[in-house]
């Protein structure tokens, strides 16, 4: 129960149902106490300490498979939701790793492993429902309250928190998992992949990726990663047969269930969700991929001991949707970026630190905006660069609308 809540304390709440998410609201309202709402429990407001109420959906996980719609509580995780759609032979494009939640991850868009098959997370909503600043709960789909719906896909938690997400799933008989690891100069491998998806198939992403062994959740390394989303183990030999005869680079064929390829984050032996480590650095959405931004990547990655580098191509059906029918930005970008360095105290010092930011200010300048999901700081100032500047100014409209006193702000922050 919400009642006599003190707004500068922290109280942890986990509702069972969505009437215990409105009264929760309704009296956070009242108190005018901020609100951090946690999904899944895998991005950077799940692991702040913040006063206020705290609301954890991990209750509200349930799994509904009806034909190819699927619901799915608002607090499940991506892991449990490829293994439950699997068992019907159906998958949704969903984020890489397991323990990521639903929610946050479709907010604010979700590029995975099958966006240029399917699009992102969000594109597959066909509908959701969610608890409003108001304390209402609210139906939302393209033909009830069309503009929340169109803020929920790309804008984030500004409007409310999600209870239930409704999806249009895809049947999937199988995918082929090809990894090509790379010896050597990783730069010729980037460029042949990016001329090779400007006109591959929609059936195929991939990822490159280049870590140092300090990172648990990636073999250490270069190497590029590729899904192919059909059970067609020639198709991907076929059209990867560029990379795969380039020098230095190995490739390995598997033909596992959907749910074996998301990543699994290390749990610490308390049981507790791992806080993220600190990185300095940042992500784009980028047009394309020219060889001086290649080399740039390539030359941070080896200029930093603790540094990742990693690479997703888009594209596809993901840029097959109008710019203006989500609140997601840059429908044209062909390739995610994210390069950075991890701020480990001992071996990243204030000008090692100070050189990271610099060299990542290079690589960025080509961006057409930034990726709010893999941004892991409130900062309000970047917010505009996370949208078109005609979706932030209908954002901030729907804000005014639905969230007045903006009592959901503990996250990329619409300001009214």
């Amino acid at each position: 129960m919400a009642e006599g809540i003190d707004s500068t304390a922290s109280h942890v709440h986990r509702p069972a149902t969505v009437a215990q998410v409105a009264e929760i609201i309704r009296e956070a309202v009242k108190t005018g106490a901020p609100v951090t709402v946690v999904s899944g429990g895998h991005g950077p407001w799940s692991h702040a300490p913040a006063t206020g109420i705290r609301v954890e959906l991990g209750e509200l996980t349930g799994v509904d498979v009806e034909g190819t719609t699927v619901r799915v509580g608002g607090g499940a995780v991506w892991g449990d939701i490829a293994a439950a759609l699997g068992a019907h032979g159906l998958a949704l494009s969903s984020g890489d790793t397991a323990s990521v939640g639903v929610g946050g991850l479709t907010l604010g868009g979700g590029v995975g492993w099958m966006v240029r098959a399917w699009g992102l997370a969000a594109d597959q909503l066909i509908g959701a429902q969610l608890v409003t600043a108001s304390g209402e709960i609210v139906e939302v789909a393209d033909h009830e309250h069309p503009d929340l719906f169109w803020a929920i896909r790309g804008g984030g938690g500004n409007f409310g928190i999600v209870t239930r997400f409704d999806f249009q799933a895809h049947r999937l008989p199988g995918i082929v998992f090809g990894e090509y690891a790379i010896a050597g100069d990783s730069a010729p491998v980037v460029r042949s992949a990016r001329d090779l998806l400007r006109d591959a198939p929609n059936e195929l992403t991939v990822t490159f990726m280049d870590v140092p062994a300090m990172d648990p959740s990636a073999p250490a390394g270069a190497r590029l990663s590729a899904v192919w989303a059909g059970s067609d183990t020639e198709a991907l030999r076929a059209v990867m047969s560029p990379i795969a005869a380039l020098d230095g680079v190995t490739e390995t064929l598997t033909t596992p269930a959907y749910r074996e390829i998301l990543m699994e984050m290390p749990v610490p032996e308390d049981g507790a969700p791992a806080g993220p480590p600190g990185f300095v650095g940042g992500n784009g959405l980028f047009a394309e991929l020219d060889d001086e931004t290649i080399d740039r990547l390539v030359a941070f990655r080896a200029a930093y001991p603790a540094s990742i580098v990693f690479l997703r191509s888009l594209g596809g059906a993901f840029g097959d949707v109008p710019q203006e029918d989500t609140a997601f930005p840059a429908r044209s970008a062909t390739w995610f970026v994210m390069a950075g360095g991890f701020d480990i105290p001992g071996l990243v010092d204030d000008e090692t630190r100070a050189k990271i930011l610099a060299d990542w200010r290079e690589i960025e300048t080509g961006r057409l905006a930034e990726y709010g999901n893999f941004a892991d700081t409130e900062r309000p100032e970047a917010v505009p660069g996370m949208f078109t500047d005609a979706a932030y100014a209908r954002l901030r409209a729907v804000k005014a609308q639905w969230d007045p006193q903006n009592v959901f702000r503990r996250n990329h922050n619409i300001v009214v």
